[in-house]
């Protein structure tokens, strides 16, 4: 992916993003997974980019962005937004993955002026769930390790806040699901798209990263949205099998 790697200061933060496609081009941004960073998009990028002014970010405590020790979501949606401002983004299109999806969720909820369309790409209603271990790959990570517990005990145990605010969305909402092969329940994908009130969704059967396994699936359902096809085919959900 060829773009430009660039560091802004988001509010106390030093963050970085990666910025590819035409400075004409309505912005989006992509917010990847908990232990990605925006490298993780390499695939699907170049495609948007050829529409779109990419600015793919990676996350505090990822990547390129300080690693502060301090971290939960929503220190990362107000990274986001001081990001935004940095760069003078007004509104933007937003596409976020697991981790990266709660994150342009509560950005939605909170700044819903600030977000034109929303992708959420395998991301659930939260609901209270039993903690798993995590154990620590064996050598040097991209991204800081501590940033895995902090974030996972927020997944585990979700402000209901955060259910009640969905209701706030108001920029049009394509929820992307992985189907019977990714971890997260896929009905719990569905009730999110209930309690959005503009939200549709597609499911790719591809598992949990669905950009990776089927990224011309994924760009296929993805593009139209971002350029405006609403069309919801009488209502009905889509299945990109």
């Amino acid at each position: 992916m060829s773009d430009e790697l660039r560091i802004v200061r988001a509010g106390s933060l030093r963050s970085a993003c990666r910025i590819s496609g035409p400075d004409t081009g309505p912005p989006l941004l992509l917010l990847h997974a908990l232990g990605e960073d925006s490298r993780d998009w390499a695939g699907v990028a170049p495609a948007l980019a050829r529409t779109h002014r990419v600015h793919a970010l990676d996350l505090r405590g990822h990547g390129r962005t300080e690693w502060p020790g301090t971290y939960s979501v929503e220190a990362m949606r107000d990274d986001v937004l001081g990001h935004l401002d940095a760069l003078g983004l007004d509104r933007v299109d937003v596409v976020g993955h697991s981790m990266g999806g709660v994150v342009a969720a509560l950005l939605a909820m909170h700044r819903p002026a600030r977000v034109r369309r929303l992708v959420l790409e395998d991301v659930p209603l939260l609901r209270p769930r039993e903690p798993k271990p995590a154990t620590r790959p064996d050598g040097e990570l991209s991204f800081d390790w501590a940033v895995v517990a902090a974030v996972r005990a927020q997944l585990d145990h979700p402000d209901p806040a955060w259910a009640q605010g969905l209701r706030n969305i108001t920029a049009p909402t394509l929820a992307v699901a992985g189907g019977p092969a990714s971890h997260v329940p896929q009905e719990d994908i569905a009730e999110l798209v209930r309690r959005v009130p503009d939200a549709r969704l597609v499911t790719i059967p591809a598992g949990h990263l669905v950009h990776h396994a089927r990224p011309q699936e994924f760009l296929a359902a993805v593009l139209p949205f971002l350029g405006g096809d609403t069309d919801r085919r009488d209502g009905r959900d889509l299945d990109l099998d």
